[in-house]
């Protein structure tokens, strides 16, 4: 992405405020990262689109960029940022404003001239596995989840009792440190602290330094009904512990759908399959059909085929969005009967003997068909 606030918001270099500010509504509605909670480049993009608005809606900051910070020909491009006209990374954009404007955007987002921001802690990732019947009428789990506590020996500092972290000598306890380059000042977070400000010389023995114990809690999972496989829910502040003061992650709970012995999901709808006997087929019957919702009488009616399939509207899952629910199909396969006794080997000869083409449609059909072929 460019590395030029204009061309970030999408605009021309003398934009009135009311452009930049409907242009930045328009970009910033549409990488939110609420909008995008798989998409990481979406918010990485939402930052960038919030760092171009502040410094272009202030008239003071705007007018500083226009005169120094354009990556179109801009004195700097030798000093870190453009490198000669090849566009740096967005953390070079980060330094030069920083530089330009003295830091304090976004809350300290910059850094000025003090410690770095923190680090938000990683999202956390784990799986459950929901039944049929979760889907169609929601439930609840109750998991375990990772924590992270402050450690009670070292009230959080991650220093032995009895001693404390000590001001970093290189950052002089600022957390980053300069660099200059010609007459222009570079900051970068301090290689040996981190961007702490401080080092523990002496770590505290129970969490070896972290400040934090890691155990476990039970999470209560509320799964609302019509909810997909694959699907993803998200606990904010769940996830790992952030460093240097920075928020923690997410936790990302991925649900997949119990397989079931009689029912199979296709979106809202439901399918099954339910095996009948020849006479049923044949004759027509009323047969009970198992539903999410309990069993229900199907009719099948007379001469009905092997692979017929039945529709129980309204039988199927609820939508995640609204409560209306799909469809139940049912497949019926005729079985051919096994184990004969005699009488019914007698039976179904004397039937054999009977029967015609009428009651054989199909039968009939595919001979004419084959006759044809090869005459």
């Amino acid at each position: 992405m460019s590395t030029d606030l204009y061309e970030i918001l999408g605009v021309a270099r003398d934009a009135s405020q009311q452009d930049i500010k409907r242009a930045y509504r328009k970009l910033a509605k549409e990488y939110h990262p609420d909008r995008n909670p798989d998409n990481p480049e979406a918010e990485e993009t939402f930052k960038k689109i919030s760092t171009a608005y502040e410094v272009l809606s202030d008239s003071e900051k705007r007018d500083a960029y226009d005169r120094f910070g354009s990556t179109n020909g801009n004195p700097y491009a030798n000093a870190g940022f453009g490198g000669g006209g090849q566009a740096q990374g967005f953390g070079d954009l980060f330094d030069m404003l920083n530089s330009v404007f003295g830091g304090g955007f976004g809350g300290g987002g910059f850094g000025g001239g003090g410690r770095t921001r923190g680090r938000r802690g990683a999202d956390l990732q784990m799986e459950i596995t929901i039944t049929f019947q979760d889907v169609a009428n929601g439930g609840k789990q109750e998991v375990e989840i990772p924590s992270y506590d402050p450690c009670k020996t070292c009230d959080g500092s991650g220093a032995k009792p009895g001693t404390s972290p000590q001001t970093c000598t290189m950052c002089a306890g600022a957390g980053v440190v300069r660099t200059q380059q010609g007459f222009f000042t570079m900051q970068r977070e301090c290689p040996r602290c981190n961007g702490e400000g401080t080092i523990i010389t002496d770590p505290c023995k129970d969490c070896s330094g972290k400040g934090f114990n890691k155990s476990t809690e039970m999470l209560d999972v509320e799964i609302p009904s019509g909810i997909s496989d694959g699907q993803r829910m998200r606990w904010s502040g769940k996830g790992a512990p952030g460093e240097n003061g920075g928020p923690p992650g997410d936790l990302y709970i991925i649900v997949r759908l119990e397989e079931h012995s009689l029912f199979e999901r296709d979106g809202r709808n439901v399918t099954c399959t339910m095996p009948i006997s020849f006479s049923q087929a044949a004759l027509g019957d009323k047969i009970d059909v198992p539903t999410l919702e309990g069993r229900v009488n199907m009719s099948v009616p007379a001469g009905t085929q092997t692979g017929k399939v039945f529709r129980l509207r309204g039988k199927g899952f609820p939508g995640l969005e609204d409560s209306s629910r799909g469809d139940q199909f049912v497949k019926v396969v005729v079985e051919t009967p096994v184990n004969l006794n005699e009488e019914q080997r007698e039976l179904l000869k004397r039937f054999a003997e009977l029967s015609g083409d009428e009651i054989h449609p199909e039968k009939k059909s595919f001979f004419d068909r084959l006759k044809n072929l090869f005459d």
